[in-house]
Order: structure tokens, then sequence, then C-alpha cells
């Protein structure tokens, strides 16, 4: 039988795919060998009778569940006549660089049932892993994947470490990360002063008391620092918020094992999957009644985010605190998380009231994934540890795309994949704008690629637009600027393959539009060649502008002097003197943009609904309006009719206005609204008569109103496409912009 040479490309380093293939060509009699190379993996096998066409199917058939292949090539060769067995060759370092790396990985059964073990040499280590679970990403500094390019290389393997190591037959073998604690990293503590103080298990003790004395302690975690609190206290909560400057937004909470998760939240068994999954991700579950979680974790919120321990560190920790604790990323609000042991003392020592840190290096910072599900489908909300950066087949030149300014992403283009970074945060801040900035950096060194073109927001103001601009000039490569809300839309015909020309809704908070007004409540044509804009909500002023978004009682007011040409009802939000201030303005056109933002529609009905006037953090007061909603199913739709394209919401606020007078239930009212708009979509469809709808941008974040327009659109006969890999927010407009700026002809 001729030999066989066969490349696999996909998430193959990292994942105990060599270890794999070498159990299985041993299994079949079958001689050659298998080796890491930038560009995926190589395998060459021999062998006599059916063992190579059963190699071949099995090898996709039961790769490792880390795993994900995308292509598999095979080619024959001459027969090497002498063959002596199968082998695991060095990796090759020469070759095409591809996104292959993994994310990391959740601990296993097996590891964390070693841990547990007191008769395991790893017994109570918290750096255990296995070719199964463990770091990857975060500690991964150049391909391919072996331990002299990560940050365990300062590490050397004991011989009993070695042994499993170099062992095919072991389920360590070739896992980069392996430890133990005779040659693996440290753990230790100290206080907000930092210096030396007690470590490994001694250090495990002083941060359990801290906790269970309503402390809040700083955890050097997988991808970086969180701080955590007693999550059934309200006052250790409440001390935590005041600290980290974090008002009211909900914070995530981490609990010991699936029973104690159950006392808190109402768990599907879909639910169980995801969470103990190797992504193992927050989830957004119903919170019981009854939960011990303090109401300070999640104010006037029925969910909780919860999840359960993802490393060895976790396990320990909280099996030994035997309760929930809050975990929420180490920085202060809307800064970048640290990773660092000394950034944290300077940047933390102020919030934490004692450090639990280690010596192994974390190479680039990794958030926590946020997600929902809905009927069994996953829909991230944050895309980071467990998901970032697993590529996504996509053809086109090679792009570099930096995304928006808010929940910022880096995406990059290159040999038929996109590769999406890790949720970076915000970009108010310095510390923000110099993440995006190292990101992009790490992401072209990493796969030792130049761009062809870079891609930005057509926002002029936009941290990543700057920093666009800047690379562009330096590196003398074309800018395309592509629109927000394109971007939206581009990014879930990437994810689902779509060509076009599809209707986008792209309804969110706000986007810089081509006409100077603040888009955000859009109905699109996209194709490859672009978009065309079909529809959109009627703008309506927003006095103040930005400060808008923090104060939903001025979008009221600015929609009340839209349709009825005076500030009442929105009137008593104000002061006698606030309110003359805002209607100059208003009036003179002063700081007082046009919008067609459903989500400041969102926040306008929120705050003369009585529900929320104004916003401790982004989408408050929308999320408050989805709470009552949830509450008031089957009561009916607003009128929201759709005119020559533009959506009329003067019949809406006539309606809305009339249930307040009449004192009708909020959670009527609440659902009528959402009704309305799941009825404009289907509007928006009809008018435009393409078979296939894209729903995306912030407001889709909201399972209500995406379950109700789905519903819609499904039942008149059009294909509903949604994100689900990666989020409806301004966390997919990096790829949005990727597969936008790929297909536009430069002379454009």
């Amino acid at each position: 039988m001729p030999r066989l040479r066969i490349q696999v490309q996909g998430v193959v380093q990292g994942v105990g795919f060599r270890p794999f293939v070498y159990r299985l060509a041993h299994e079949l009699g079958l001689g050659g060998w298998v080796q890491n190379r930038p560009e995926g993996l190589r395998i060459e096998v021999q062998g006599s009778g059916p063992g190579s066409e059963e190699f071949l199917h099995r090898l996709q058939a039961e790769a490792p569940s880390a795993a994900a292949i995308h292509s598999v090539t095979c080619e024959p060769l001459p027969e090497a006549a002498d063959e002596l067995g199968f082998q695991i060759l060095p990796s090759e370092n020469q070759g095409d660089r591809r996104p292959s790396i993994p994310a990391d990985l959740a601990l296993c059964p097996e590891c964390r049932q070693e841990i547990l073990d007191p008769g395991a040499r790893r017994y109570r280590y918290p750096f255990t892993n296995c070719t199964a679970c463990g770091p990857r990403y975060s500690i991964i500094s150049a391909l391919p994947y072996d331990r002299p390019r990560t940050a365990m290389a300062a590490f050397p393997l004991c011989p009993d470490c070695r042994a499993e190591f170099e062992n095919p037959l072991d389920r360590r073998h070739h896992a980069q990360p392996v430890a133990c604690p005779r040659c693996g990293p440290r753990l230790g503590y100290c206080g907000p002063a930092g210096g030396p103080g007690p470590e490994a298990e001694a250090a495990l003790v002083a941060a359990l008391n801290l906790l269970k004395g309503g402390g809040i302690l700083a955890v050097k975690g997988l991808g970086g620092y969180q701080l955590l609190v007693d999550a059934s206290s309200q006052a250790a909560v409440q001390r935590l918020r005041d600290r980290k400057g974090r008002a009211e937004k909900p914070f995530a909470v981490m609990f010991p094992d699936v029973e104690c998760l159950e006392t808190s939240c109402v768990v599907a068994p879909t639910d169980l999957t995801v969470l103990e999954g190797p992504a193992a991700p927050i989830l957004l579950l119903p919170r019981r009644e009854g939960s011990p979680v303090a109401a300070a974790v999640a104010p006037d919120n029925p969910d909780l985010g919860a999840f359960l321990p993802y490393t060895p560190l976790h396990r320990l920790l909280l099996g030994d605190f035997g309760g929930p604790l809050v975990y929420t990323s180490g920085n202060r609000s809307e800064e970048p998380m640290a990773i660092g042991n000394a950034e944290a003392l300077a940047r933390l020592g102020d919030i934490a009231d004692g450090f639990l840190h280690h010596d192994r290096p974390v190479l680039r910072p990794l958030d926590d994934s946020v997600g929902r599900m809905e009927e069994g489908v996953l829909h991230l909300l944050r895309r980071a540890r467990g998901f970032a950066p697993l590529p996504l087949p996509m053809t086109g030149p090679s792009v570099l795309a930096l995304g928006g300014h808010m929940k910022s992403t880096v995406t990059l283009l290159v040999g038929g994949q996109a590769v999406v970074s890790q949720h970076l945060g915000d970009l108010d801040s310095p510390q923000g704008l110099a993440l995006l900035e190292r990101t992009v950096t790490d992401l072209l060194a990493f796969l030792e690629v130049t761009p062809q073109r870079l891609a930005c927001d057509l926002h002029p103001d936009y941290g990543s637009t700057r920093v666009a601009e800047a690379l562009a000039r330096r590196l003398g490569l074309p800018l395309v600027r592509v629109q927000h809300h394109h971007a939206h839309v581009a990014a879930v015909m990437a994810e689902h393959g779509l060509q076009g020309p599809v209707l986008g809704l792209a309804w969110d908070g706000s986007g810089w539009g081509p006409d100077g007004t603040v888009w955000g409540g859009e109905a699109l044509e996209v194709d490859d060649t672009g978009f065309r804009r079909v529809g959109h909500l009627c703008p309506f002023p927003l006095p103040g502008g930005e400060q808008a978004v923090r104060e939903p009682r001025r979008s009221a007011l600015g929609l009340c002097l839209a349709i009825l040409g005076e500030p009442s009802p929105a009137a008593a939000a104000f002061s006698r003197e606030e309110l003359a201030v805002l209607c100059r303005s208003v009036e003179r056109g002063i700081n007082s943009p046009l919008c067609s933002s459903v989500g400041r529609l969102f926040d306008a009905v929120a705050s003369l609904a009585g529900i929320r006037s104004g916003a401790g953090f982004e989408g408050q007061a929308a999320m408050a309006l989805e709470f009552q909603a949830r509450r008031g199913r089957g009561a009916g739709a607003y009128p929201f009719p759709l005119k020559e394209g533009q959506a009329d919401p003067a019949p809406l606020l006539g309606a809305l206005l009339d249930d307040l007078r009449r004192g009708e239930e909020l959670s009527a009212m609440a659902f009528r609204f959402h009704a309305a708009l799941a009825n404009l979509a289907l509007a928006f469809a009809e008018a435009a008569g393409h078979p296939q709808v894209v729903l995306s941008g912030g407001c889709f974040q909201n399972a209500l109103l995406s379950k109700l327009c789905q519903e819609r659109l499904a039942l008149a006969g059009f294909r509903v496409f949604r994100p689900a890999r990666f989020p409806a927010n301004d966390g997919a407009l990096s790829l949005g912009q990727a597969w936008a700026a790929s297909r536009i002809p430069l002379e454009q």
C-alpha cells in the first residue's frame, strides 16, 4: 500500500493531537511519523491492509475534544522501505504561520481527581494540567507550540515530569505546561505592601482566612488578576464596589460545585454541559428565590452571571471556602486587568487586602468569557478565555482590523482564517489604549505577518481609529474605514459564511453615520460590494450628546421634543433650570445630535415609564425594561409603522403615554414595546424583500427582543441569522471590519 502524507489544519496544536495520532497509528500497526509545523500538523503513515483508510477516518472522528479540524488533505508518496515504527518528530519552525493555537482549557476530570487524591504526587498542586486542560494562549510566545516558546520555559522538567512528557502513552505526553510541586510554578501570598509571605499550601490558607474574614483577595488566575470576596456577604460585596468604583454593574459569581450552584440558580442540562466543558464560561442564569448570594452582587437583576472552578487553583480555593465567591476582573472600573505581580500591587494595592500570586508569567491578559444559553445554543456576550483566539475560516487578502471603542477586539485575517483577539475592554483609559497597541504588535509578531491593508471604524475620535491611522502611516498601508453598523452585519455574515445580499438589522446604542448623525436603528442591505441604507428609525435629538448614554431621561426629553413639540411628560425628571438649558440646546442645535438609535429609544421608554432615569452602567435602563417585559407576555404590541423606509415612533409614544395615564402594569407596557420592535423588524424585512435577515448590534443582546424578532421573521418565511460564537455587541466589530475591508476594492 502506498505511503500517505496527511496535512491537518485548524486547532491541532496544544490539544494532545500528536499523542492521539501516535496511539492510533500503533493500534492500527502503521509506521511513519507526526510533526508540528507552523501551518498545522503533518503526518506520514504506511502499512498493509485497510489500516490507512481506518486511520484517516478515525483521525477526524475521534480527534481530541478541544481540537477543531478545518481541513485534511492527503497525497500518496512512495513507500519507505526502512520505516521503523511510528514516531513523534521534533517540531518544524519553517513555514507559513497559520492560526492554530487553542484557547486555554478548563480543568479536566482526571486532573481534578488527581489534585484531590492524597496519594497522588500532585495532590493539592494548583498548577496541575495535561494535554486535555490547562493554559495555552495565555502562556505561548511563538509558533509552533512547544515548551521553550511558552512561559514554562523557565521551569525545567524534573525527572518524573520528563518521563511523563516523553511517554507517548501518558496523558501528559507533550503537554507543554506540565509541572509538579518539585519543578513547576509556586504559589505565594502577600499583603498590599508586597514583600515575602507564606508559600504553597500556607499561601492558600492565608488567602482563605482573608476571604472568611470578609476581606478582598486579589488572585493571579489563568489570564491575569481577579478580585474575590464572599458572595454571601452584603458588606464585603459593597466594600468591593466602593473600592473598585463599580456602583451597580453586576458581578459574576463562582460556585464551588454544581450542588452549590443549584441552590442559587436555575440550571438546565444544556447549561451544565457548557459550564463543565473545556471553555467553562460565565453563563447568565435565572436566580432562585432565597439564594444566599447577596443582593449587592447583581442589584435589581433576576439573573446571575455564574460559573464553576476552571483551574486547579480555583478548585482548591472554592472547595476550601465552601461557598460562592464574587469573581471579577482585577482592575479599576473601565481599565484593563492587571497581569504582572508588581503591576497588580501598584494598581490594586488600595483595593485588595491580600494577594495570592505565583511565578508563572501571564503573557497576554484573558478575561472570563460570558454567554447565555438560548434553546440549547450558546450565545457569547464576551469572547475571551476558552474561546479566543480560535480562528474562523475566512478568505481574502491579509487584513488587520482594529475594532471599535467599547468592548474592543482586534482581528487579523491571514492564511484563509480570521483570528479574533480576546476581549480587550474599553479604550477610554491610557491603559486601555496601550493594551490595544500591545495586542496588535503581539498578533502581528505571533503570526509573522505584515497585513496588506488595515481597517477601522468610521468614527474619527475612537481610540482604535487613531491607532489605525498611526499604524497605516508607519507601515505605508491603505486604511479602509468601515461604517459601524455595516461591520455589525458583516460580522454575522462572516460567522455564518453568508455572501449576500442580506437585510441586516443593526440596532444598538450609537455609531457614526456618514451623514453626520448618530445611527443605531438601521436596516442595511449588505453584500460583497458594501452596504445600502434601506431603512432606519426616525431621528430625534440627544440633549447633551454622550451624556444621554448615562442619563436615559435625556433621550426621553429629545423624543418628546421631536414628536410632541414640548418637553412634557419627560420634564418631570429635570429641575426647571436643567430643563430650560437642555430645551434651548435642542432648539439651537448645540450639543444635541440627531440619532436614529434603538438603544436610545429603549432608554427613552424606560425613563418615561418610570423604570430608570439614570444609568450606572451602559445598557442598564434597557436591561431593566427587558426584565419587566419578561413578566408581561401576551400583552399585545404598540403601533410602530414604517413609512417610506422610516420607522415612526410617534404612534408608539402616544400609546405608551395613554397606558401610563391609565395606570397600566409596567410589565405589560415593557412587553408591548418589545413586541412593537419585533413587528418593525418584520416590516423592514418585507419591505426589503431579501430572504436572509441578519440581527446584530448591542440591542440584540436582549434575549427577549431577539426571540420575538426571530419568531416573527421565521414565521413569515425569512431565514434569520444571529451571532453566537461572536458577540452581538461591539466585541465583533473588528471581525466585521476585516470581512468588509477584505472585499472592498482599494480604489474605492
